[in-house]
């Protein structure tokens, strides 16, 4: 399979404001009125790693500039001020942009080593903030907006007993039910079906009450699932299935990507997955970074012209750019060699 690595990656880096002079990365991307707008997820310090999100947009989905020169989410906006807003995913329905996000209410301390996941420490925070187990546990929610630059919360889609990310929703309804994906990162063993994290999803008739999930797809292959996997990108719909990007984490925490093909009326149902991963870390500014090296973690994909547009954050450092004809993508799910 081949997927096209756009030659000015990585396409934004950090820099120019100190919310963002750390690090950029996992971003969501949506078109809307032929403009490419970008919400990326920032770090003006890795001691303690405080993210916000900020938005860019571009006329071809490459060269991106700032809307505005402030964050348009902080954890702050959400009631937690020592607070971590994270890998942000955006749709749109009808007239409103959906954002689901992760939140942990604590940030933590990183402190990277360059071969693999960072140490870390927790900070000490006032006002009883970190004395709770749940102020170190990640939530999954949703915000809405009319215009990208405003946004109000709208729920929380998991407990807040767990450690939940990974939150996507399909960009329409099916069969008058919302759709959500997850990643429990508890929801494992015997009572889940499942040995490791997973894929699951949910359906809600008006965004705030979900129904409990149903596991989706789990790891099957430990060369590049040995630790788990995990919805990637917003689905987006295809004449043969709803074309869902997911990650794969190997026992060496090396992120790889795959995808589902998952039925259009009904997304429990998977049509076709890659057995083999359709992308790796490859190039240098996929190996090496500020934190976790040999990362590639898609969070935003588009359409135009028939080319899919990959956005993916790398190393948690920076925002690259791959591409591929939607319809080769798709031809290669469902006749995969083996």
């Amino acid at each position: 399979m081949k997927i096209t690595r756009h030659p000015a990656n990585p396409i934004v880096v950090p820099g120019i404001y100190d919310w963002r002079k750390v690090t950029v990365f996992n971003p969501a991307v949506i078109i809307d009125n032929d403009k490419f707008y970008m919400i990326e997820r920032t770090a003006e310090s890795l001691t303690p790693c405080k993210n916000f999100l900020g938005l860019l947009e571009s006329d071809d989905g490459v060269n991106f500039r700032h809307v505005v020169d402030q964050p348009i989410v902080t954890p702050d906006m959400l009631g937690f001020p020592y607070g971590s807003v994270q890998d942000p995913r955006v749709v749109k329905i009808d007239d409103t942009f959906y954002l689901n996000y992760a939140l942990r209410p604590c940030a933590m301390s990183y402190y990277p080593t360059g071969a693999g996941i960072p140490e870390r420490s927790v900070p000490t925070y006032p006002d009883g903030w970190g004395e709770k187990p749940e102020h170190w546990l990640t939530r999954s929610g949703i915000m809405t907006s009319k215009d990208l630059i405003n946004w109000e919360y709208l729920c929380d889609t998991t407990p807040l007993d767990i450690n939940d990310r990974d939150n996507i929703l399909f960009p329409e309804k099916i069969n008058g039910k919302y759709v959500l994906l997850r990643r429990p990162e508890e929801y494992v063993g015997e009572k889940y079906g499942t040995e490791k994290a997973a894929m699951w999803i949910t359906y809600s008739d008006n965004l705030i009450d979900w129904e409990e999930p149903k596991l989706l797809a789990k790891a099957e292959n430990d060369d590049w699932e040995f630790k788990k996997i995990g919805g990637s990108t917003p689905p987006i719909k295809t004449d043969k299935g709803w074309l869902t990007l997911y990650h794969g984490v190997d026992k060496d925490t090396v992120y790889r990507v795959g995808a589902l093909l998952l039925d259009l009326e009904n997304p429990e149902k998977i049509i076709a997955r890659t057995h083999n991963f359709i992308m790796e870390p490859e190039t240098y500014y996929e190996k090496f970074g500020f934190q976790i090296p040999n990362v590639i973690f898609p969070t935003g994909n588009v359409v135009k012209d028939g080319l899919l547009y990959i956005y993916y954050g790398v190393t948690d450092t920076a925002i690259a750019l791959a591409t591929v004809p939607l319809d080769e993508l798709v031809d290669y799910i469902l006749n995969e060699p083996k």
